[in-house]
């Protein structure tokens, strides 16, 4: 299991950021985390400014979003429907997409699920509940 440092994790999405931009060769897997980028804009002087973003970080109580951990869970869940684990998860993101008409949108929704069922995780010290993450894809597929 690849298991990544904060700043290792941070230089992944910087690095495949300034190969998109310089147009260098990228591995698969920056390849997908530069297609996510380019979805967020909002992100790009962060990845663009390196000293400052390794070190940084992003409160929630202040209502900042961290856009290491945003782009890592939209890379996450790019995996996961990639090899349909848990198995389901594909399916249900494409009645999402369908629905919101949106394939951005759609991982969003997705990445709610995602955090809540690790939320849950975290706070009853329990593994990740894969049903829970289903199910709640399920109801969103379905609103």
């Amino acid at each position: 299991m690849f298991d990544p440092s904060r700043d290792q994790a941070r230089r992944f999405f910087i690095d495949a950021w300034r190969k998109h931009r310089e147009r260098l060769p990228l591995q698969p897997l920056e390849a997908v985390a530069a297609e996510h980028i380019l979805r967020h804009p909002e992100y790009h002087a962060v990845l663009e400014d390196a000293e400052r973003s390794l070190e940084r970080d992003w409160l929630p109580e202040m209502g900042e979003t961290n856009p290491f951990l945003h782009l890592a869970m939209h890379l996450s869940i790019s995996e996961q429907l990639s090899i349909d684990q848990p198995p389901g998860v594909k399916a249900r993101y494409q009645a999402l997409a369908r629905r919101l008409g949106d394939e951005h949108a759609a991982q969003h929704a997705v990445m709610d699920c995602l955090a809540e069922m690790i939320w849950q995780a975290q706070r009853h010290h329990l593994p990740p509940d894969g049903q829970a993450y289903l199910d709640c894809l399920e109801r969103k597929g379905h609103l």
